[in-house]
């Protein structure tokens, strides 16, 4: 755990990120990694926050296992509600299962996709619906920002005082594509994992919004957050492709 701003710190874990948002008096949980994570991201919110210190949410920017895989576990040890957004919900509710991963495009993370579980874990009741434009729970500072394309109701978190983006899989900041970078955590902002993302034309959409937002912190769910990288992401929103 490290803090990269001001009240945010990461979580890093060998697949994903998870993120400790706010201070002692009222903080949140973004994204919950792989499942089997749920001591790693404890023993780092006591060491944050003090032991015996309970989040006011866990939010999830979407429902794929590396993000959301420990976070039934975290809500039941902290009593807490989960937050995704409402096009998210059926798959972390048993009611709707995500599309096999497209396996056809070469690339590293493409390669080792197969590997990985299409489904995700199923949060039953523990999850509500989170929306654009609303409050965010423990989070008065910050606001929700819909990016879908990665999948249906993914959402990035944007705390607009000081531009810090909690990006998601909207983008990332490692290239996933090659072995060589992701080995060596290279910083760089890239479009999303190539196998798991749903539907590419709104995925570019997103990327052109995150872009206009002009962060100066990117931190997604795979790289090492990346400060000054505005110009690398608007570069990114005017050359953007699919597989």
């Amino acid at each position: 755990m490290r803090e990269i701003a001001p009240g945010v710190a990461v979580v890093s874990t060998t697949i994903a990120n998870a993120y400790l948002v706010g201070d002692r008096a009222s903080w949140v949980l973004v994204d919950a990694c792989t499942p089997g994570n749920e001591g790693r991201i404890q023993r780092a919110a006591e060491r944050r926050f003090g032991r015996g210190s309970l989040p006011a949410a866990i939010l999830l920017t979407h429902g794929h296992f590396d993000h959301a895989g420990s976070a039934g576990p975290l809500s039941d040890a902290w009593g807490v509600r989960i937050y995704v957004h409402r096009r998210e919900l059926p798959y972390l509710t048993g009611q709707a299962h995500y599309p096999p991963f497209d396996l056809s495009s070469p690339g590293f993370f493409t390669r080792i996709a197969r590997f990985f579980p299409t489904g995700t874990v199923n949060l039953g009741t523990r999850a509500g619906a989170l929306e654009a434009g609303q409050a965010i729970p423990g989070l008065p500072d910050w606001e929700t920002i819909e990016t879908p394309g990665h999948t249906p109701g993914h959402v990035a978190f944007f705390r607009r005082g000081d531009a810090v983006l909690l990006a998601g899989d909207a983008v990332t900041t490692m290239n996933l594509d090659s072995f060589w970078d992701t080995a060596a955590r290279r910083k760089r902002v890239c479009r999303p994992p190539v196998p798991a993302t749903l539907n590419w034309e709104d995925a570019r959409r997103s990327v052109k919004l995150l872009a206009s937002l002009r962060p100066s912190l990117i931190a997604a769910g795979h790289g090492v957050p990346m400060r000054d990288a505005a110009d690398e992401l608007s570069r990114l929103a005017g050359n953007f492709h699919g597989p």
